[in-house]
């Protein structure tokens, strides 16, 4: 356990109940699920670790260990235009599961994440002369 706070009010209950809303979700979304689809074999495992991400990132749990910008550019199917529709499902399950204050902080913080995401996304993705695949 840390002795930091949380970055704010939601508890690891509240975390693995937006992260199996979400990936509900994401199952049933026609551009995101077979994306996911074709990385994911276990879904229960890939929450759980998504609820780590999060419970670390929000709570300071100390129980992830990974690297999602390497996970995301070794995918070799995550395009950078894909960031802005996963934000979006993601505000939309936020909303629905907590809080309006919670709900926006952690969008806040996803935002944030997810354009860190992005941006080691479209590093790899570069055409001719360094331009960006944006695609």
């Amino acid at each position: 356990m840390s002795t930091l706070p949380p970055r704010f009010d939601v508890t690891r209950d509240e975390i693995e109940r937006v992260v199996a809303a979400f990936y509900a979700r994401v199952r049933a979304h026609p551009g995101l699920g077979p994306v996911f689809a074709v990385h994911v074999a276990d879904w229960p495992a890939h929450e759980e670790r998504v609820a780590a991400f999060w419970a670390n990132a929000i709570l300071h749990e100390k129980v992830y260990d990974g690297n999602p910008v390497q996970v995301h550019r070794d995918a070799g199917n995550v395009r950078p235009g894909m960031f802005e529709t996963w934000l979006d499902l993601f505000d939309r399950v936020l909303a629905q599961e907590l809080h309006e204050d919670q709900a926006r902080a952690w969008s806040a913080l996803a935002h944030k994440i997810g354009r860190s995401l992005r941006a080691g996304v479209v590093e790899k993705l570069q055409g001719p002369g360094g331009v960006p695949i944006l695609r």
